[in-house]
């Protein structure tokens, strides 16, 4: 069974890490699109604090990662399902329902996220105040 999944993994952390880790426990083969830098500014409106580069380095060390793509834009996600064989579709819970319409061609399955850490917080918790 291959998996494939989709973040922009920024400020790596361990909610992170058990999303991946339990992801490939769904299957043999484990594909991770980073999202790209563009992609984040046009979601989020700002920028990644890691750039896509450094990204897909720190996911694609990862022993639970067997590949590693750019995601450019979410209106491409059946391609990605489709290119890399994808049999499940891995998202967090936050996202539930929202990628329902790709379980003509593969599983989908939102997995919990882990409670009481994101990247946001993270970032504002390290944010050094304007004086």
């Amino acid at each position: 069974m291959r998996v494939i999944t989709f973040g922009t993994f920024d400020v790596f952390h361990v909610g992170h890490l058990r999303i991946l880790e339990r992801a490939r426990e769904l299957g043999d083969c484990l594909s991770v699109g980073v999202s790209t830098d563009t992609m984040n500014f046009a979601k989020k409106n700002r920028y990644p604090v890691y750039d896509q580069q450094e990204r897909v380095q720190i996911i694609r060390a990862l022993r639970c990662v067997d590949e590693v793509f750019l995601e450019e834009s979410m209106e491409l996600k059946r391609h990605y399902i489709e290119i890399h064989q994808a049999d499940i579709l891995v998202m967090g819970d936050d996202w539930a329902g929202k990628f329902d319409e790709f379980s003509d061609i593969c599983r989908v399955v939102y997995l919990p996220r882990t409670p009481s850490v994101s990247t946001t917080a993270i970032i504002e918790k390290i944010r050094i105040p304007k004086s």
